[in-house]
């Protein structure tokens, strides 16, 4: 009896190797090679080991395809269909694309299966637009591979969904799915999850990278020869991102995080990628008994709950995807020992320690010896460089142990040699502070408006002694 042929497949590129190696020899990640075993190749499939010579016969079978002119192509505008939820249709881009496939991660218990249940019953109870008196909405089907079908219906039931016209099935193998789907046709259909579904024509287990590659391949295949809109559940690493091949991030059109912590009751979805619409969008939840509700004003959680202004504390105008919103940013500062520390949540750490030494050069404040810690409010993650200004007068103001003024907010990028550069759509960011109450800012010079803005004064400032200096007189 012949051994089996193994090979090793990187986790994180797809590429593969003959033997283990510590170090990918494709992508260069460390320890990420998985063992598979290699499925024995027809003779049918392999007329010559020659790939050479084994070329132009391979050639002359294929037909050749027609070949069209960019400038002949008619361009048209991609249809949506709603989901019902507001702040997942923003995270989308507006909707679900006819044919289009999504994939969404995070960690167990976060709320993923949840959520989609409910788009799922939102979107079969949707109009159908033929008659207001008809109900009759979109076929969907929740595709559970983690879960009964008994399991399904308790959840819904929690949910409030009676009477749900959602289609379940609940299967494991690649070639019952597609048969299933090919069948029935739905508009949308929900994989929970990819790494539980399994092919007959793979020996690997499920969950293995080569499982989730090829069965993903195929229902994407799938979803664009039929017009059936996917999504795909995938599982997390213990670094947060999704498990399985990063590959699979390239194969789908939209790729959505679910961010949040479990004991909190907030939850964040955000787009890394969307073919049809815009990334870094975020969509903010709120966990309730009757399951996820969208929050209309995600600003509220990421703000102070104090009645007056405390040390350490400032206000800022971020900026997530197309939406500017509010966010707290605390700092502490204390005296440290002989190695002080600096710590950042929701903030990039180094971006920290640049910031601390232009505060030391261009404004002589030194925190050499002590502690630093900042914190963005609510668990929100911020990877922008325009919340510079905001951390440095949070932790100028712990420092000194002087609040911020009352209804203050701060934005702008902060460079090297102390000057103050201007964050993307300022007028938009002024205006949704005006709108929440606020009176007081200090923003870079060049994202001061033309024209003033009702109820918000406004101090532009060109370098970061400037911004210290306008701080200060206005304590």
């Amino acid at each position: 009896m012949s051994k089996e042929k193994t090979v090793y497949t990187c986790t994180e590129c797809g590429g593969t190797s003959l033997r283990w190696l510590g170090k990918c020899p494709s992508c260069g990640a460390w320890n990420t090679l998985v063992e598979s075993v290699v499925a024995p190749a027809s003779a049918a499939a392999a007329p010559s080991r020659n790939r050479l010579s084994a070329a132009p016969s391979f050639a002359a079978l294929a037909q050749t395809a027609e070949v069209t002119l960019l400038s002949d192509i008619e361009a048209q505008d991609i249809a949506r269909t709603p989901t019902g939820i507001d702040e997942l249709d923003r995270v989308l881009g507006g909707g679900i694309v006819e044919g289009g496939v999504v994939l969404i991660g995070g960690d167990p218990g976060i709320g993923k299966s949840t959520l989609l249940l409910q788009a799922l019953d939102a979107l079969s109870r949707r109009p159908s637009g033929a008659s207001a008196d008809e109900p009759a909405g979109m076929d969907s089907l929740y595709v559970t591979g983690e879960e009964s079908g008994a399991q399904v219906a308790l959840r819904s039931r929690r949910l409030g969904l009676d009477h749900s016209q959602v289609q379940v099935l609940a299967e494991i193998q690649l070639e019952k799915i597609l048969a299933t789907l090919d069948r029935l046709r739905p508009s949308i259909a929900v994989i929970d999850s990819i790494q539980t579904v399994y092919s007959d024509q793979l020996t690997s287990a499920p969950g293995s990278v080569a499982q989730v590659r090829e069965c993903a391949a195929h229902l994407t295949r799938l979803a664009k020869a039929t017009g059936v809109a996917i999504v795909l559940v995938g599982h997390v690493t213990k670094e947060g991102a999704l498990a399985g091949p990063r590959v699979l991030e390239h194969m789908v059109d939209t790729v959505l995080y679910f961010e949040g912590d479990t004991h909190s009751s907030f939850r964040l979805v955000r787009a890394i990628k969307n073919r049809f619409g815009a990334v870094n969008e975020i969509g903010v939840f709120a966990m309730t008994e009757r399951g996820l509700k969208g929050v209309a004003n995600p600003s509220a959680i990421f703000l102070s709950q104090h009645a007056e202004p405390v040390p350490g504390s400032c206000v800022l105008v971020t900026l997530e995807g197309t939406r500017p919103m509010l966010v707290e940013i605390q700092a502490l500062v204390d005296s440290g020992g002989p190695s002080p520390r600096r710590l950042s949540v929701g903030l990039e750490r180094d971006r920290l320690a640049m910031l601390l030494a232009v505060l030391h050069r261009h404004a002589g404040i030194s925190c050499a010896d002590q502690d630093v810690f900042v914190n963005a409010v609510g668990g929100v993650r911020i990877s922008e460089p325009a919340a510079d200004l905001a951390v440095l007068l949070s932790i100028t103001s712990s420092l000194r142990g002087r609040s911020l003024p009352k209804g203050f907010i701060a934005f702008g990028e902060v460079g090297l040699a102390g000057e103050v550069r201007p964050a993307p759509r300022g007028q938009e960011r002024l205006k949704e502070a005006a709108k929440l109450g606020f009176s007081v800012a200090v923003v870079p010079k060049a994202n001061a408006p033309k024209k003033p803005i009702e109820g918000l004064a406004i101090h532009a400032v060109d370098r970061v002694e400037e911004a210290m200096e306008a701080v200060r007189s206005l304590q």
